[in-house]
């Protein structure tokens, strides 16, 4: 699959996004082609390497200007607020001498200037002047909304163009009919100069508050760029020298020193200190590094001087990766948006048509001009396909980012909004709710034997296998005790381990093999079998034909997986934990944690069996780090992996933790809750506001209630509608998945009968 991404120019709503998108889907081999209204870009996807010059130029004859990314000198909101914010200053300024002579002859309150006096055709002139100059400087509405027009795809600006420029045409029409007329005066209240260019203005000036917000929701992935430094201090032929942060390779060596950023992922090589994270994983307290700790990329060093092998550099290193997938996020479509796309696809057309509907009704009733006129350019006005537009990727982009915060990466927006929808979440047990490697747990002598004596034979035979648990026990009795020296080892496959230590015989290993020799007593039976009741395994160790001991194992459950799995199930959530181990270590596990269910003694296959019979209850939510869990994560409706897990099981996963912690996953089903409901608020006041402004603005109510609205107010009322939007949605961007209050959802599946037919 091929992508390439392009920047896009004279968007103004959802109709020219749907109207871009639908130009570029039509050249030949593209598969897709999806528009971020807030970025103003385009995503083009296709089987085979994207036609560039064909993609531009099927944007170019829709109406708009598309580049290829790469490209230079490509405008950015801040460029673009600066304009704005110039334009309207200069339309502010101009509009004051405006209103100030349009509202002066209507009261006597109000000084006007002797030269305009008793002289309406010279107000009508002042006015016209004025009311030119503004549209001049507002002349993009006009040329864009027209042009748009002209290719059949109407858009905000022709709304815009339409109503400003009907009031202008219709009072320049009253403006001649006033030289000709004996009583001039009695047509001043006829003109429409003042709504003509009130309205271009206040449309500006919403559209510059909505670029400063979107500003502020792009700034924060910019603010991301930013924390990685310029400049690495790198060791070459033993000196240190100072180059650029990307002309660090793969195994140079380069210094931080104390208060330094760190310029690319690696690993301490010499030296300690604490490192602070947050920037990454959103943890305020400082990490301490010590030889062979993984250092990233934009992380802070605070008080060491430590020296590291690059791992990753470039486009590889965790922050890249971070912004790539925000990025990534923005750049694509959450399924909420459909109902957003279809009603944009046709919105304007249809504003246009009760426009004109509107006036044909007042005027059979038989109103004046001027009245049939005000209502239809209110209706035109008041109309506001922005909302529409940006209902949904100003909450993606906000959220997106918020959660890169808390080292929450979302791959597209389809799966930061199927994580928040998900009703039944399941586990892969080892190294998901556990720590995936074996700890010592239990000690425990038999008979007279002293506990040093036991761990001392246990560790001086096992120290020279490569088991996990034997590498536990080494571990365990490190520094603890002083070693034998063990002859003639051998690994007795499925049994143990056995040798010699001072001339005498040592066994160690599972029950079978102390039955085999003869060595197993009763009691040592019970406890063995106790220990693995509590999900541990237990090894028996025999010396010179005697049982000495027993030491149990256990991958035991990180010590926040038990809150997690808490909080999943506050949220009404059942959780289920999946795992090739048996029955009995299944349960107690299960037991540990306080997981509702286990499903044990399961192959990979048969993981994404039973995630696949769960979607029938609900909608599923697999997490998972293993190359066995791949199968089940793809499986998933949504998949989460974390982020110390295999590659396979994160190319799986639409969602990446970037550290191996379960609360993580509840935070990210939380935000994408949140993300959710932000965007259906959003959604609500646009379509909410829509349809009850443009039978406001198009006189449905004044038979009834006498309400009528004024062009002018129907563009402050637009301007401010995307606006209202945009800002709620930058609201995300200080939810905190932490903190925030848990709601249990009303409908919570019931799985038991399900699995009790996959057991």
């Amino acid at each position: 699959m091929y992508s390439e991404k392009f920047s896009v120019k004279g968007m103004s709503c959802a109709a020219c996004s749907a109207r871009v998108e639908k130009a570029a889907n039509s050249v030949e081999g593209v598969k897709s082609a999806v528009v971020n209204l807030l970025t103003n870009s385009m995503t083009v996807t296709s089987d085979k390497p994207v036609d560039i010059k064909a993609v531009c130029s099927a944007v170019s004859k829709a109406g708009y200007k598309a580049k290829h990314a790469s490209e230079k000198n490509v405008q950015d909101i801040e460029d673009e607020l600066i304009l704005m914010r110039k334009r309207f200053i200069r339309s502010f300024i101009l509009l004051i001498p405006l209103m100030y002579i349009s509202m002066g002859y209507m009261t006597d309150k109000i000084y006007i200037p002797v030269f305009l006096s008793g002289n309406p055709l010279a107000i009508g002139l002042c006015e016209l002047l004025l009311a030119s100059s503004i549209l001049i400087v507002n002349s993009h509405f006009f040329k864009r909304g027209f042009k748009s027009l002209l290719h059949g795809s109407p858009n905000m600006d022709t709304l815009v163009a339409l109503g400003s420029g009907s009031a202008f045409i219709y009072s320049l029409a009253v403006l001649f009919a006033m030289t000709a007329a004996q009583k001039p005066h009695i047509y001043l209240h006829d003109m429409y100069f003042e709504s003509a260019a009130m309205i271009p203005t206040l449309i500006g000036f919403g559209k510059m508050l909505e670029a400063y917000s979107k500003g502020k929701a792009t700034n924060a992935v910019k603010s991301l760029m930013q924390l990685a430094p310029d400049f690495a201090h790198v060791l070459r032929d033993g000196k240190e020298v100072t180059i650029p942060s990307d002309e660090v390779i793969v195994g140079d060596i380069f210094v931080v020193k104390p208060g330094e950023s760190i310029p690319v992922d690696g690993i301490v090589e010499d030296g300690e200190s604490t490192v602070n994270e947050s920037a990454l994983t959103g943890e305020s307290m400082p990490q301490d590094k010590v030889l062979g700790s993984t250092v990233h990329s934009a992380t802070i060093n605070q008080n060491g001087f430590i020296t590291c092998r690059a791992i990753r550099v470039g486009s590889d290193t965790t922050l890249k990766k971070i912004i790539s997938m925000v990025e990534n996020t923005a750049a694509t479509k959450a399924p909420i948006a459909r109902l957003a796309d279809r009603a944009s696809a046709v919105f304007v057309p249809t504003v246009m048509i009760i426009a004109v509907i509107t006036a044909i009704v007042w005027a059979f009733i038989s109103k004046s001009v001027p009245f049939v006129l005000a209502r239809a350019i209110s209706v035109l006005v008041i109309s506001c396909p922005c909302a529409l537009g940006l209902a949904t990727p100003v909450a993606i982009m906000a959220g997106s980012t918020r959660a890169a915060k808390f080292g929450i990466l979302f791959k597209t927006a389809a799966s930061l909004e199927i994580t928040g929808k998900s009703s039944i979440v399941l586990l892969d047990k080892t190294g998901t709710v556990t720590k995936g490697d074996p700890s010592i747990t239990d000690v425990i002598p038999i008979g007279d034997v002293r506990k040093e004596y036991l761990l001392q034979t246990a560790a001086s035979i096992e120290k020279k296998s490569s088991h996990p648990l034997a590498e536990a026990i080494t571990e365990y009795t490190e520094n603890k005790v002083t070693l034998f020296n063990a002859d003639n080892f051998s690994q007795l496959a499925g049994f143990g381990v056995c040798g010699k230590i001072g001339g005498e015989d040592v066994f160690g290993g599972n029950a079978a093999l102390m039955e085999k020799n003869g060595y197993m007593t009763e009691s040592a039976k019970n406890i063995g079998e106790d220990l693995a009741e509590q999900g541990k395994t237990p090894l028996y160790f025999a010396r010179n034909g005697t049982l000495i001991g027993i030491i149990a194992a256990a991958d035991v459950p990180r010590e926040e997986s038990r809150s997690a799995i808490q909080s999943f199930k506050d949220m009404g959530m059942p959780t289920v934990l999946l795992t090739g181990d048996n029955r009995r270590t299944a349960n107690a596990v299960m037991r540990q944690i306080g997981a509702d269910y286990s499903v044990a003694d399961v192959l990979p296959e048969d993981k994404e069996k039973v995630v696949r019979s769960l979607s029938q209850c609900g909608k599923t939510l697999m997490i998972g780090d293993g190359i066995n869990d791949a199968p089940a994560l793809t499986a998933a409706d949504a998949a989460i992996a974390i982020g110390a897990g295999t590659d396979v099981a994160i190319d799986a996963a639409d969602v990446v933790l970037i550290k191996p912690e379960l609360p993580r996953a509840v935070w990210a089903v939380r935000i994408s809750e949140a993300v959710i409901k932000n965007i259906r608020q959003n959604l609500f006041w646009a379509f909410f506001y829509n349809c009850i402004g443009i039978p406001i603005a198009a006189g449905v109510f004044i038979p009834f209630f006498g309400i009528k609205l004024s062009p002018m107010i129907g563009a402050a009322a637009m301007s401010l509608s995307s606006f209202c939007v945009v800002t709620n949605a930058l609201r995300l961007m200080s939810f905190d998945p932490k903190k925030c209050k848990v709601k249990k959802r009303k409908n919570i599946p019931d799985i038991s009968k399900v699995l009790s037919v996959n057991e």
